[in-house]
Formats: C-alpha cells, sequence, structure tokens
C-alpha cells in the first residue's frame, strides 16, 4: 500500500504525455526517477523537459526503485511493455503501483503485473497534448479505474494536478475515448475542412481561420453557458431544407469525403438536438440521399 508520504515516480514511454505528467508531478514535489524511452537521446530530452531523473534508452530493473511506475507509451505497446517489466521484476512489483495512460483500454492489459503483486490501474488525463508546451491540467477530467489501490493512487495523482478525477469501468473506456475523439481530432479535421471550403471560394489561409475561429469558439461559449438545445444554429435547426440541399449540391465538386462527412455529421445533430422521430429527421433522410 502505497503511503502518502510516498512520492517516488519512475516513467516508461517519457512522450508528450509522460514528460508533460512528470513535469508537473516533479513540481509538486514528486521525487522523479528512472525515465525510459527507446533511445538514450530521447530519454536525456525527457529528462530534460522533465527536469529530473535517471535517463534509461532500455527497460532496467531501476524503474522498481520507484514506488509509482507510469507507463506512458502508445496505446498499443502497453501490454508488450507490462509483459517485459513483470519478468523484469516478478515478485518485486508486490508493494508497487502500476498505472498506464491509455484513453482506451483498462487495467486488463496490466494483468502479468497485477500476477506479480503490483496494484495496477490507469489514469487518463482528457486533454489534448500536442507541440512543445504543457497544456493546462488543472480543472481536466481524469478518467480513472483499477483495483483498490490502483485506484486509490490515480485519484491521488489527478487530485494533485488539480484535476477533476471521475471513476470509470474500464469496459466503458473505449467508447469514453471515442467521445474525446469526436470533440478533438475530428473537430480539428472538421475546421479544416471548412477552412479548405473558404479557401476554394477565394479565401486566403489566414482570413479563413479569421472567419471560423470565432464561429467555433462562439459555439462552445453558447454551449457551455446555454446548453446544446438552445446553442444550435444553422439551416437544419430552422428546418431550412433548402439551404441544406443547397450545401449538398455544393459539395460534389469536393472530394467524396466531405460530401459524405456533411450528410453524417447532419444525420448525427438531428439526432441528438431533435427529438426521436422527428419529421425534420425523415426529411433530412431523403434530401442526404439525394446527394
Amino acid at each position: 500500500m502505497l503511503s502518502r508520504g510516498m512520492k517516488t515516480l519512475a516513467i516508461v514511454g517519457a512522450g508528450r504525455v509522460g514528460r508533460a505528467l512528470g513535469r508537473r508531478l516533479h513540481q509538486l514535489g514528486w521525487f522523479i526517477g528512472a525515465v525510459v524511452t527507446r533511445s538514450a537521446a530521447s530519454a536525456r530530452a525527457a529528462v530534460r523537459a522533465i527536469g529530473h531523473g535517471t535517463p534509461h534508452a532500455r527497460l532496467t530493473r531501476h524503474v522498481l526503485d520507484a514506488d509509482v511506475v507510469l507507463i506512458t507509451t502508445p496505446d498499443d505497446a502497453v501490454s508488450d511493455v507490462a509483459v517485459q517489466l513483470a519478468r523484469l521484476g516478478g515478485e518485486y512489483w508486490r508493494g508497487k503501483v502500476v498505472l498506464h495512460t491509455s484513453g482506451a483500454q483498462g487495467r486488463e492489459v496490466l494483468v502479468p503485473l497485477a500476477r506479480c503483486g503490483a496494484a495496477t490501474g490507469s489514469l487518463h488525463p482528457l486533454q489534448t497534448f500536442s507541440g512543445g508546451a504543457v497544456p493546462r491540467l488543472a480543472g481536466v477530467v481524469f478518467a480513472i479505474e483499477g483495483d483498490f489501490n490502483g485506484r486509490r493512487v490515480a485519484r491521488r495523482i489527478a487530485r494533485s494536478l488539480a484535476g477533476l478525477p471521475v471513476l470509470l469501468d474500464g469496459r466503458s473506456k473505449p467508447a469514453y475515448h471515442a467521445a474525446g475523439a469526436f470533440v478533438a481530432g475530428h473537430v480539428l479535421g472538421v475546421v479544416e475542412a471548412a477552412t479548405r471550403i473558404l479557401m476554394s471560394a477565394g479565401f486566403t489561409r489566414p482570413q479563413a481561420s479569421r472567419a471560423l475561429l470565432p464561429l467555433v469558439r462562439q459555439t462552445l461559449d453558447n454551449f457551455e453557458r446555454l446548453g446544446p438545445g438552445p446553442a444550435w444554429t444553422g439551416p437544419v435547426s430552422r428546418g431550412d431544407y433548402r439551404t441544406v440541399a443547397r450545401h449538398v449540391a455544393a459539395l460534389r465538386s469536393f472530394p467524396r469525403e466531405y460530401g459524405e462527412a456533411y450528410a453524417a455529421l447532419t444525420r448525427l445533430a438531428a439526432r441528438v438536438l431533435l427529438p426521436a422521430g422527428s419529421a425534420t429527421i425523415r426529411r433530412l433522410n431523403r434530401i442526404l440521399k439525394a446527394r
């Protein structure tokens, strides 16, 4: 069991997420031990970014010196890392806590370490990590799950970062992560598609950005302040089917993904923002099928 005074952390796979969490936790008084990446150069760079730690270019028993091990590798590598760590430490994992930061997986990928006696779980900040800057973590939701001690330590870390820990069943994590993909990656794709449509109409890229970003920001502000229904605007919300048909026709001159995305997003908006069985949904389906 991890006592409140034990704050030693090893990080395996110190990319953007690992560096950001490590840096902030170090600032909060955690002692950073082994920092493991795939090369000596990237390990040294990670240590510099975090502000402390000992760089390692491969998995090493030095990770066992920590009370808590944070696996921040890409999702598809977590399972393999868990197997390797279990082989490396065996019974010495007893009393340790191992958490991973995958958004779509639960503690089941850490079973080899649990069999060795480690407490296991996951800690996923619902935040985007890009570029070199450490993103804002205060107020961010952290999805946590795991066994009793895994959850306890994950909750403690989230709260120390001024985040909001939310307990999830591990089986719900793929859907939870899909929700994040809608808001982050998919929204970015939609904004870039809209940017290219405006550029085809004669806008420069800076002009398109200046036109669209205030629109996105105001929409999100309205969503936060008013809720989804009152914030909804545009032709579908007004039942303006002729304008929707014009949109469909205009998008035929673009790659087919534009029209497909418009149709899918229009149906999705109608599904989640209109009453079930609405006549609007039936009218829209007829227009969108004609594209």
